[in-house]
């Protein structure tokens, strides 16, 4: 294992969530090393570097009003962690609504997110966009 712990790695993934459910791309951002990739598997091609996070980011916030965040489990690793959660956001006027996604991020010795991978249930997706 690298010089980060597993309760280093955990701690990193909780300041994460913290800046994801603050709903603030310049926090999540700031988490990130200059060089680091985000991918929506299936939705989009991969982007990297800060600018093009922060864009993709607060895209990720208009795309999901209300965005919140159910986890399921957190499994800790050697430089990464894998987070099993639901998505969930509630369109105006609507009842909330979510689908599963699965996370794979990594960070760097300094404890910056090198690459973000996130994977989803597109037929829940779909679902959850078509619900009344």
């Amino acid at each position: 294992m690298s010089e980060l712990t597993k309760q280093d790695i955990a701690a990193i993934a909780d300041r994460y969530a913290a800046a994801w459910l603050s709903r603030d791309p310049g926090a999540i951002v700031a988490m990130h090393a200059p060089g680091s990739t985000f991918q929506a598997h299936g939705r989009g091609a991969e982007v990297k570097g800060k600018a093009a996070l922060l864009k993709e980011f607060a895209e990720v916030f208009e795309r999901y009003p209300g965005f919140g965040v159910e986890t399921h489990r957190l499994l800790l690793g050697d430089k990464h962690w894998t987070l099993e959660w639901d998505l969930t956001f509630q369109p105006p006027g609507k009842a909330r609504r979510g689908f599963r996604a699965l996370d794979v991020v990594e960070v760097d010795d300094a404890g910056l997110v090198t690459r973000k991978d996130t994977f989803f249930d597109f037929a829940q997706v779909k679902a959850a966009f078509e619900a009344a």
